[in-house]
């Protein structure tokens, strides 16, 4: 996977930096969102990835699938990628760029797994606590795993918290183990 962020890495830097000179990084984050959907279909998988398909009938069926939802630049960042034959990396700038934009805004988005249902006093303490700790705004998204049996995980960016029951037991179990 590291050699695929390293081949998506200068495109995704290309467009964040067009981006911010243009004041547009809300719309490219939503284009490329969108784009990164329609490459996720089967259908559009197996065109963008296709060696016998001309690049620019790859980029062509893509930018008429996308109509309206992309605008000139992003239709060029496309057609760039396919002449590259580096279409099947959209779903990877796309979360690069998400990255970029979310380092230079300061925030990050926050997944916390619990194995029962959070009130909004607990969440926002959650919330409070996180902003501290990461130095960033927080936007939390809760989910319900009940086999967790107890506690939570938090996810954000790269750094995993697991305070869940099923966590403990599984260390529990490795050292027992060793």
């Amino acid at each position: 996977m590291a050699e695929w962020s390293t081949l998506a890495r200068p495109y995704a830097k290309a467009a964040f930096d067009y981006a911010v000179e243009h004041n547009a990084l809300d719309r490219w984050s939503q284009q490329l969102a969108q784009v990164a959907t329609v490459t996720g279909a089967d259908k559009i998988a197996r065109l963008i990835s296709s060696s016998v398909v001309p690049v620019e009938q790859q980029a062509a069926t893509l930018i008429e699938v996308l109509g309206d939802a992309i605008d000139e630049p992003c239709r060029n960042l496309i057609r760039v990628l396919a002449e590259n034959r580096r279409l099947p990396l959209l779903p990877l700038i796309s979360a690069l760029f998400d990255q970029m934009k979310a380092n230079r805004e300061q925030s990050v988005d926050v997944e916390v797994i619990s194995a029962f249902p959070l009130d909004s006093a607990l969440s926002e303490r959650l919330a409070e606590a996180l902003r501290t700790k990461l130095e960033r705004d927080v936007t939390i998204h809760t989910e319900v795993d009940k086999s967790l049996l107890g506690g939570v995980v938090i996810r954000a960016g790269d750094v995993v918290i697991d305070g869940s029951v099923r966590g403990r037991l599984a260390k529990l179990a490795s050292a027992m183990n060793s």
